[in-house]
């Protein structure tokens, strides 16, 4: 990928600028995690046993808690350590809900947490080929973000999406009860299957409906499913987010009271009432017959 200055429309190709150190981008990382991963700083080089954890964050959407590992070389087994790590995590939990409430000044309790969601991000300028392939599961908790430095002090961080091919880990042979086992069995990523098996024809044909009319809204709008629903973010901003019901939708549209115009009044006040995912608007939907006006609500918040 080549990255253009543009000045007075003509363009100049800007020469990547390498990181030096492995500490650069962790700083970059750690000083920026809200804005580049809607995530929360807990705690740089976090010891546990004879290990020592880049960086330690957490997923306030998730409940999990999310380990970062910075590599600037390319010769290293993301398998080998993510797996490891993650294992870790899931061997000593309460060493983690410790350090989240000494670093953040809370009051975190194990049953807060969903450790199915835990995951490890590994960053670095770029990864081989074997190591791409090596993460190319569906259902495996280990993320490869390349992160790139131009002239003029532009940054390009390019999260590695996995083919939509992608098999399951659980397909892998490997040896029963050894970590990568214990892994796959606690940890779960949760993709659009996960929302759709079971569910109707009439159901699935009212999520594609409502799915194609969102992601039409805006080109630079991603689906992240979740655990509990199905989230379609722009940028780090959930915009919409839908939960498939056995007959209809569920759907939250991420405002705050009073700044959504609702003039049919479909939507229902959930401000102070506990609900799944974002935003203080909710509305089930069992047909199309809104689906227009329903969209032209969900375009005041992009």
């Amino acid at each position: 990928m080549q990255i253009f200055g543009n000045k007075n429309q003509k363009l100049t190709i800007l020469k990547e600028k390498p990181f030096k150190l492995e500490k650069e981008i962790q700083s970059l990382f750690e000083h920026n995690l809200d804005i580049i991963g809607n995530l929360t700083f807990v705690k740089s080089e976090f010891k546990i046993k004879d290990y020592r954890i880049d960086t330690l964050a957490y997923d306030t959407e998730a409940n999990a808690f999310v380990i970062i590992e910075y590599k600037r070389e390319r010769n290293f087994s993301v398998i080998d350590q993510g797996v490891t790590y993650l294992n870790l995590m899931l061997d000593y939990q309460a060493d983690f809900i410790v350090e989240y409430n000494e670093s953040c000044q809370a009051n975190l309790k194990r049953h807060q947490i969903d450790w199915s969601q835990s995951k490890i991000i590994f960053v670095s300028p770029a990864f081989t080929d074997y190591q791409k392939q090596s993460t190319n599961f569906k259902d495996l908790a280990i993320e490869l973000w390349e992160i790139k430095r131009f002239d003029n002090d532009l940054i390009s961080i390019n999260p590695i999406k996995r083919s939509k091919s992608a098999p399951s880990i659980k397909q892998v042979q490997h040896t029963k009860d050894s970590a990568l086992d214990k892994v796959t069995k606690e940890l779960v990523v949760y993709d659009e299957d996960y929302h759709l098996n079971d569910k109707s024809d009439d159901v699935l044909e009212l999520y594609e409906s409502f799915k194609n009319a969102i992601l039409a809204l805006s080109t630079d709008l991603e689906i992240s499913p979740k655990k509990l629903y199905i989230a379609f973010k722009q940028g780090k901003n959930n915009i919409v987010s839908i939960h498939l019901q056995n007959k209809s939708l569920k759907i939250w549209i991420n405002a705050k009271k009073g700044n959504l115009d609702d003039p049919k009044k479909l939507t229902k006040d959930v401000s102070n009432v506990g609900h799944w995912a974002t935003g203080d608007y909710e509305l089930t939907v069992s047909d199309t017959k809104n689906l227009e006006y329903i969209m032209s609500l969900v375009k005041q918040v992009l």
